[in-house]
């Protein structure tokens, strides 16, 4: 794949790859190396403004991955750095689906059943396009699925308890679908990601050194990526060719997020 030196917010080389908002992509530096995570405030405003608040106010800064399970999660996010903390802020309601533009989302599956395509760099599941035709709204209703990469909120027993606590997916789990807030996607460092200790808690705990929103960073601390565009032609024509290569088994983890960097 050919290198492109474009900083975070420069234009795209093409219309098969996209520069990141460096207002919604979030840098952090790990004890393992540096995660950048593309956010979604279109599926998850209030998840996306909490992260940003509590990235602003240096709460994330130092806490540990207190519960990382390999195949599974990598959890950190709460101050208290055990399952149950929670920040000064007020619980947020919960995010599980919305209803999103037409033009927002790229379908790569279709069923009778529902669908499931991308909003930006992040994976949906959605209902029938039968189904959107009901009623008075005819966006489509959406909620993130759990492929690898995908950045969760955290919370307790009850849907409306999601405070500070974050997740990255180490690989697929789509039992979470509907279930957790879906607020972003790693874009970069998912070898980080993988790479976090396990434990429940880990015995030497790897930890979030710093976690700072990319547009709050001297410019030559910014990442310089390109993400490869989800709606583009080449995206595109590589959804058809998976498909077709696995059949009824496809899915929207399946398909990877190309990064172009220096």
């Amino acid at each position: 794949m050919a290198a492109a030196v474009l900083t975070i917010g420069a234009a795209p080389a093409s219309p098969d790859w996209r520069a990141l908002d460096p207002t919604q992509t979030l840098v952090i530096d790990t004890s393992k190396g540096r995660i950048v995570v593309e956010m979604a405030p279109a599926l998850a405003p209030l998840a996306v403004a909490r992260v940003k608040q509590l990235a602003r106010e240096g709460v994330y800064d130092g806490l540990l991955f207190h519960r990382v399970i390999e195949g599974f999660v990598d959890q950190t996010g709460n101050p208290n750095n055990h399952d149950g903390g929670t920040s000064a802020h007020p619980d947020l309601p919960a995010e599980f689906s919305t209803r999103v533009p037409a033009e927002a989302l790229t379908t790569v599956v279709s069923r009778s059943d529902g669908i499931e395509g991308f909003v930006g760099s992040v994976p949906v599941a959605g209902v029938s396009a039968s189904e959107q035709k009901l009623g008075g709204d005819h966006r489509p209703r959406v909620w993130g699925a759990y492929c690898d990469g995908v950045a969760g909120m955290g919370r307790q027993a009850g849907i409306d308890t999601a405070n500070s606590e974050i997740f990255f997916m180490r690989a697929p789990a789509r039992r979470l679908d509907h279930d957790y807030a879906v607020w972003g996607r790693v874009v970069q460092g998912l070898e980080v990601v993988r790479a976090i200790k396990v434990g429940e808690p880990p015995a030497d705990p790897d930890r979030m050194t710093r976690v700072r929103l990319a547009a709050d960073l001297p410019a030559a601390e910014q990442p310089r990526l390109l993400v490869a565009d989800t709606a583009g032609p080449a995206f595109r024509a590589q959804a058809v060719r998976l498909k077709a290569q696995a059949g009824a088994g496809f899915s929207v983890c399946d398909l990877k997020i190309g990064v172009r960097q220096p």
